[in-house]
C-alpha cells in the first residue's frame, strides 16, 4: 500500500503561526502535536534536537524549510508528519537556507513506509502555491483540503 502525505497528517498535527525565539523552541512546538497524539515519545523530540546539536542544521533541507526527524528507534510510535509555520522565521544556522519558516516534523517507524509521502512533500516544495497557502491559511483544515486534492 502506498502511503500518501494526506495519510500521515491530519488537522490535529498542523500548527500555524507558532511563536518561537530560537530553533530549539520551534522544533519543540512544531513536534508537540506528534507527542500529544502519541505518534512519538517525548524523547524523540530530544533526539531531533541532539542530532542538530551534534551534526549541525542538516534538517534544513531547502530555503526556509526544516524537516525535523530522528531515527525510528529514538521513539517513533507511528508514522506521521506534522506541519508547522512560524509567525517569525528563525535561524537554524544553515547559511544557504535560513531563516526557517516551515517545519515538517517526520515520525517514521521504519526506513521505507514514509518514502512516498516524502517524495510527495518534496514535490510540494516546488510549488509556490503550497507556500502561499501555508502563509495565508487560517486553519489546519485549509491545509488538509489542499493536500486532499
Amino acid at each position: 500500500m502506498i502511503t500518501l502525505l494526506k495519510d500521515l497528517t491530519d488537522t490535529s498535527l498542523i500548527r500555524l503561526n507558532i511563536e518561537a525565539d530560537d530553533w530549539q523552541t520551534a522544533i519543540r512546538k512544531a513536534a508537540q502535536p506528534l507527542v500529544d497524539h502519541k505518534k512519538v515519545k517525548a524523547a524523540y523530540v530530544d533526539e531531533i534536537i541532539n542530532g542538530v546539536l551534534e551534526m549541525g542544521p542538516y534538517i534544513v533541507i531547502t530555503k526556509h524549510v526544516a524537516l525535523p526527524h530522528a531515527r525510528p528507534e529514538a521513539g517513533a510510535l507511528e508514522s506521521a508528519i506534522g506541519i508547522a509555520t512560524l509567525k517569525h522565521p528563525v535561524k537554524f544556522g544553515n547559511k544557504d537556507n535560513d531563516p526557517v519558516k516551515y517545519l515538517f516534523c517526520l515520525s517514521a517507524t521504519d526506513n521505507i513506509k514514509h518514502l512516498n509521502a516524502l517524495a510527495e512533500l518534496a514535490g510540494l516544495f516546488e510549488e509556490k502555491a503550497f507556500f502561499d497557502l501555508l502563509d495565508q491559511a487560517n486553519t489546519p483544515e485549509e491545509i488538509m483540503e489542499y493536500l486532499n486534492k
